[in-house]
């Protein structure tokens, strides 16, 4: 049975929701488009009519897509400018790139020719064939200069340009890749390029045949036959005002010339020009940095790895076995560390009060590897005992020699979380490997420091692909970043200015755990939170990187002059090199108050944190003590500073007021003295 179309009209016209429903979900552009099948993303601007159809959101949206899909700026930019092409019907366009040369500016064609059916590797201009020119020449160096657009209508009466080109091939006799005779047949170098450029205008030229600047033209450019009839040149510039480019588009297909609307779209269009090579220019101005990182960071492994004949200091296999760690088994190995390695209670690694003034460097070496053992992570994750030695090792070689951060520093901030860990018994709020990571984010937080303080420094853990140094090789995929994540947050913690915004958090979690009377309650509560865990573990990393304050006096002491020692370094560059005045804790012309100086620091950054860990664990109680009894010997010694200082105040001012009344009674005496002895008066 067929339908008439009479019926199916009466029907709609009976039924305008179904007509309207039908209708919008039949004729949206998207179904249109599968059906006559354009790509979704493609637009065909062939009439006006197609153009109004479009949403301006679309299209920029698509713009967008393009930029974020490839970081390669060529091909970024060479889709932009065929959507931008047909967008306002221009036959084709170029882009010339803005650069400087041994400190010349000039423009260099990078796409060339470029339409609506161009191919990428037919307009991206090689290096070899590239067209460059100075900046003084042609609408394109105009529009580079005054950042503006330009849209000549007719170009025969364009007297200003021509007169600037004509003083810019005057007065610029220059030679770069081909002769000055190309320079009159070449289309390319009309000088629009040149004068977009240097003026930063947008140029429109509607009639380029009465255009003394194209009076090169005398005939076909190409054996199409095409000439140059009307010219469009946009300046590109970036977020910071400066040219990068210029785009140039020819002939609008309909033989009209560009007008007033198409300069409008194309100024905003061409911001997508300057974002896409901003992005991609950032983009590879950050995989070279990478490199060089990478390339560096390769170079510093190479002199901190350690060696072959260093390892035998701790693993000694050619002593026992006469063979290479590599050639032994893990259970030879470990009976090795078990007769090499120091006790635990040989140098008190538990113990709040540790010093490492007694132990050598390389003693501090196999403490650290005991402190792996002590936590069961070595056979749990199956870390290779030669790795672990050979990881240690590294790590105190990658510290530098100098006054304080060294590896002596690198050591006590992991011997402290070690020590947190376990006999401040905040192990339990931990797994083993959050455990792990947190002993070697302590032993790794200083690796490389400089002796010299940053008003915020990234620091990053070399991920070092190396499997003789890497004790995290045989964890999973998962577990490795969840180890890394840490470290990186536990690093980036002993920033005190992070500290100070945390301190309040720590508090309420500290306040919070006095409220619980089930001590399994409470650990369960804080072991299913990741957020408090982190914030705990950002205030161990405070704890352990100031925790030579809280170690006895006859320790504490002596740690205060090495770090005032290298504060007065870096005050000595300051003045001498920068020439600039240190601030006092710096200054070395004020190392008398130094006594002052810590117990400032002890009250405004140092009590806090251990006050609540001696609250949250009365197991820390030890370290709150330790810092109160450093900061009543800090003050005893400011208070005799003062004294002494006084002292001297008062004898220089009982000096100067001897000196004023010996110098009153000096002028008292000549005075009574000084009459006349020619004359008296009876």
């Amino acid at each position: 049975m067929s339908v008439k179309k009479e019926d199916v009209e009466k029907f709609l016209d009976g039924n305008p929701d179904f007509a309207r429903s039908y209708f919008d979900k039949k004729l949206k552009p998207g179904a249109v488009a599968s059906i006559v099948r354009i790509p979704e993303s493609k637009v065909d601007m062939n009439s006006f009519k197609d153009i109004c159809s479009v949403e301006e959101g679309a299209i920029f949206y698509d713009l967008i897509t393009d930029m974020q899909e490839n970081v390669n700026m060529e091909k970024v930019i060479f889709k932009i400018l065929k959507r931008v092409s047909a967008l306002i019907h221009a036959d084709r366009c170029s882009l010339f790139m803005y650069r400087q040369r041994n400190g010349i500016a000039e423009l260099a064609t990078r796409l060339f020719n470029v339409n609506e059916n161009s191919e990428l590797d037919d307009c991206v201009v090689p290096p070899d064939s590239e067209i460059v020119f100075p900046l003084d020449i042609g609408i394109v160096g105009h529009v580079a200069q005054t950042k503006k657009p330009i849209n000549v209508k007719d170009v025969t009466q364009l007297d200003l340009l021509i007169l600037f080109i004509r003083l810019g091939l005057t007065m610029n006799k220059w030679v770069t890749n081909f002769y000055l005779d190309t320079l009159d047949r070449s289309w390319a170098l009309s000088g629009l390029p040149t004068y977009v450029a240097e003026s930063g205008f947008i140029c429109n030229i509607m009639n380029a045949a009465a255009d003394e600047m194209f009076n090169f033209q005398t005939e076909a450019l190409d054996d199409s036959g095409w000439t140059i009839k009307n010219v469009l040149s946009l300046p590109i510039v970036n977020k910071k005002e400066e040219i990068v480019g210029v785009a140039t588009f020819y002939n609008r297909k309909d033989g009209k010339p560009f007008d007033d609307h198409d300069e409008q779209l194309m100024e905003a269009l061409t911001q997508f020009l300057g974002w896409s090579v901003l992005n991609t220019d950032t983009y590879d101005k950050m995989n070279k940095l990478e490199n060089r990182k990478d390339i560096a960071q390769d170079m510093v492994l190479y002199h901190v790895k350690c060696r072959d004949d260093e390892i035998q200091n701790i693993l000694k296999t050619r002593e026992y076995f006469d063979r290479e760690p590599r050639d032994c088994e893990e259970d030879e190995l470990l009976e090795i560390l078990k007769k090499e390695l120091p006790g635990p209670k040989k140098f008190e690694i538990y113990a709040f009060h540790f010093s490492d003034f007694d132990c050598t460097e390389l003693e501090l070496v196999m403490c650290g590897i005991q402190m792996y053992y002590e936590v069961g992570v070595v056979k749990k994750f199956q870390v290779p005992q030669e790795v672990l030695v050979r990881f240690m090792y590294s790590v105190s070689k990658g510290y530098r020699k100098i006054t304080y951060h060294n590896w002596r520093h690198g050591f006590n901030v992991g011997q402290t979380m070690f020590t947190l860990l376990t006999t401040g018994k905040l192990k339990q709020y931990y797994t083993d490997l959050e455990v792990m990571a947190m002993i070697t984010a302590g032993f790794l937080h200083d690796i490389d420091h400089r002796g010299t303080n940053n008003l915020y420094q990234v620091k990053s853990v070399p991920k070092s692909s190396s499997q003789t140094l890497n004790i995290f090789q045989n964890l999973n995929r998962r577990q490795t970043e969840h180890v890394f994540h840490l470290i990186d947050i536990a690093i980036i913690a002993t920033d005190l200015a992070l500290y100070f915004k945390k301190r309040t958090m720590f508090q309420k979690i500290v306040d919070l755990s006095e409220t619980y009377e089930d001590q399994k309650k409470w650990v369960d509560f804080m072991s299913l939170e990741t957020t408090r865990k982190e914030i705990v573990m950002a205030m161990m990393m405070t704890a352990c990187d100031l925790s030579a304050i809280a170690k006895p006096w006859e320790v504490q002491s002596k740690v205060a002059l090495s770090v005032a020692a290298e504060f007065w370094e870096q005050g000595d560059l300051e003045r001498t090199v920068l020439e600039q005045q240190p601030i006092p804790m710096m200054d070395r012309n004020k190392a008398a108050e130094l006594p002052k100086l810590q117990c400032g620091f002890i009250d405004f950054v140092c009590t806090f944190v251990y006050k609540e860990f001696s609250r949250f664990h009365h197991e820390i109680q030890p370290m709150h003590d330790g810092i109160l009894n450093n900061r009543m010997h800090w003050k005893e010694r400011q208070e005799e500073y003062e004294a002494k200082l006084k002292a001297m105040e008062e004898a220089a001012k009982a000096r100067q007021e001897a000196a004023t009344k010996n110098a009153a009674n000096s002028n008292s005496t000549s005075g009574s003295g000084s009459g006349s002895k020619t004359c008296s008066i009876c």
